[in-house]
């Protein structure tokens, strides 16, 4: 009895690991992501985000909260929608594994009102560095932060608005969404351009 019972397990062991590796992530990438996010994750459509490099933890964690529809998006919940959690992992593993293109800022550098809000905050306003989570560098931490440097301006400006309005609140504890709603438009656009040139 013993012994079918550890063939049994054995069995459900190796086609679940089976399974997994028929996932043909490639053709997902092309049928399903290439358009808004590129083939290698670093996507042309400022709007969109770029995906390359980013942590693996991260990005299953937003596929699963666009699936439940923690996290809003029409277009992303109704293609997580028909994705598999071994397809959802798969995806997430892949555009971890991709190279970062690296972005510049347009006016935000050195001494910037946007080099400020990520490096020191904004004390008057009870707003922390975005570094102090985020990482010095803008690489965050896995499990917890997301990477943001070299994010598009755009998206990461429309992500602080989403945050700010509501409308995105799949953060823990609220904390960008409170951070966020003490934001102006002008601090928000600042930040969002340093961002996009960290290295």
């Amino acid at each position: 009895m013993g012994s079918r019972l550890l063939l049994l397990l054995f069995m459900l062991v190796f086609a679940k690991i089976s399974f997994a590796e028929n996932i043909n992530v490639e053709t997902i990438v092309q049928n399903v992501c290439v358009a808004c996010h590129a083939k290698d994750g670093n996507s042309p459509i400022t709007a969109n985000p770029k995906l390359a490099g980013q942590h693996n933890s991260y990005l299953y964690k937003q596929l699963m909260e666009f699936k439940s529809g923690k996290r809003d998006n029409a277009v992303m919940a109704g293609i997580a929608s028909a994705l598999s959690d071994e397809e959802m992992k798969a995806l997430s593993v892949y555009f971890s594994d991709q190279v970062l293109k690296l972005g510049k800022a347009s006016t935000n550098g050195e001494g910037s009102l946007g080099e400020k809000i990520f490096r020191s905050g904004l004390a008057e306003k009870n707003v922390p560095a975005c570094a102090g989570c985020h990482g010095p560098a803008g690489h965050g931490i896995p499990s917890k932060f997301p990477r943001l440097n070299s994010q598009h301006a755009d998206y990461i400006h429309s992500q602080l608005v989403q945050f700010a309005e509501g409308k995105r609140a799949n953060d823990e504890a609220k904390v960008m969404r409170t951070i966020a709603q003490k934001l102006s438009q002008e601090e928000m656009k600042a930040v969002a351009d340093y961002i996009q040139g960290l290295q």
